[in-house]
């Protein structure tokens, strides 16, 4: 039985590719029970994070770009636009469950600079005490490669290391970690994991979807990075959110990272 009933900080991360259909539309349907599910965490007692990602891509569509932009400036441009545009929705469909939102948007010296960490660390302990929904994401509108966290399975780990959270949940757009490339025949999920050896490693492999900058890879990693303050992580599949409560109510769902102390 994994013991995450008890789960009183949970940080929740979801991708450009589980937010958006193939076309580069949102999917609102996949935001709208998102939403739901954490709302009615939040009704429950809990204090919930969300990492989202998408600013850039809905950022693209709304200014009708006819590709992705490919020069620094342009992509920055798309996530000012993008950013704006996706707190809007996310407001909109939390207000409708009677919850505030609240943006913060990270960059590496929220982390590495001890003063901006600690500042970064109140924010969030304010947030969740007055009830908000602190929604996150990196700065992409001034972050440029050099100082660049990564992509977001890296951010939604640091983000846990702040709050001390319990668990982190990444949503993605498979069931969880697999022996191989799950679109190989053959592919078994692999629903715990204890230990992150070199093996483990080699078999998350690169992303399994076009969408995401990110992929098994990233997400090991994040893994590795939230188990510093004990957090333990699961991965599930974002096309049903409220899959989110099987994980607090200690079903095998996805990937259970049981990593830690």
């Amino acid at each position: 039985m994994r013991k995450l009933t008890e789960s009183k900080r949970i940080v929740i991360k979801v991708g450009t590719s589980s937010l958006v259909h193939s076309n580069g539309n949102l999917n609102l349907k996949i935001i709208e029970e998102l939403v739901r599910v954490i709302a009615n965490l939040k009704n429950a007692g809990k204090d919930v994070v969300l990492v989202t990602s998408g600013a850039i891509g809905v950022g693209i569509k709304h200014l009708k770009l006819a590709a992705r932009p490919t020069d620094v400036k342009g992509k920055q441009a798309a996530a000012a636009v993008g950013q704006s545009v996706l707190m809007g929705i996310y407001g909109k469909i939390f207000s409708e469950y009677a919850h505030i939102v609240g943006q913060i948007l990270i960059t590496k010296d929220c982390l590495t600079n001890q003063e901006m960490r600690q500042n970064a660390i109140n924010t969030f302990n304010t947030l969740l005490g007055l009830g908000v929904v602190p929604i996150v994401n990196e700065n992409d509108t001034v972050v440029v490669y050099e100082i660049k966290l990564g992509d977001n399975d890296t951010l939604s780990a640091y983000v846990a290391n702040l709050i001390e959270a319990d668990l982190l949940i990444l949503l993605t757009d498979v069931d969880g970690l697999y022996d191989r490339n799950p679109n190989e025949e053959g592919a078994k999920l692999i629903s715990e994991v204890s230990e992150i050896t070199d093996e483990l490693k080699a078999s998350a492999g690169g992303s399994y979807s076009n969408c995401g900058t990110g992929g098994m890879t990233t997400k090991i990693m994040a893994v590795e990075i939230a188990a510093k303050s004990n957090t333990k992580t699961v991965i599930i599949n974002s096309k049903n959110p409220a899959l989110i409560y099987d994980v607090l109510d200690g079903k095998e769902v996805g990937t259970y990272f049981n990593i830690g102390n």
